[in-house]
């Protein structure tokens, strides 16, 4: 069958301040940061296995607050993750608030520092 979907590519994200961004994705979460095309705009391509998120810098119309606790209710972006309870200890100690999962499945939710919401999902 010709023209069918192979996968996602990537996901980008707006965030306001690329540097804020990268602290946490890059930083805590362990993302690595990949070579960015030169864009007129500020951002970051970071690599999630074969797939990529792309933070875009640009004003962010979502509001950071008022956004459900709980990210699981809200629009996410879900990773599969190896070492789920690193992550999440990593989480900790960098002072960033999560939820686990309400499904009973080892995964956990998370919001970056602009309110994007993300499912990290324990895949061994």
């Amino acid at each position: 069958m010709s023209g069918r979907f192979l996968g996602i590519h990537h996901a980008s994200l707006i965030v306001a301040d690329t540097a804020r961004a990268l602290a946490f994705y890059r930083d805590v979460l362990g993302l690595p940061e990949l070579e960015r095309p030169d864009l007129p705009f500020p951002g970051a391509w970071l690599g999630a296995g074969d797939q990529q998120i792309h933070l875009l810098e640009l004003p962010n119309p979502d509001p950071v607050d008022g956004r459900p606790e709980h990210g699981g209710r809200d629009r996410h972006v879900a990773f599969s993750v190896f070492g789920l309870e690193a992550i999440r200890q990593r989480l900790e100690s960098a002072g960033v608030a999560y939820t686990m999962s309400r499904s009973g499945r080892p995964a956990l939710f998370v919001r970056d520092p602009d309110g994007n919401a993300m499912e990290l999902i324990a895949s061994g």
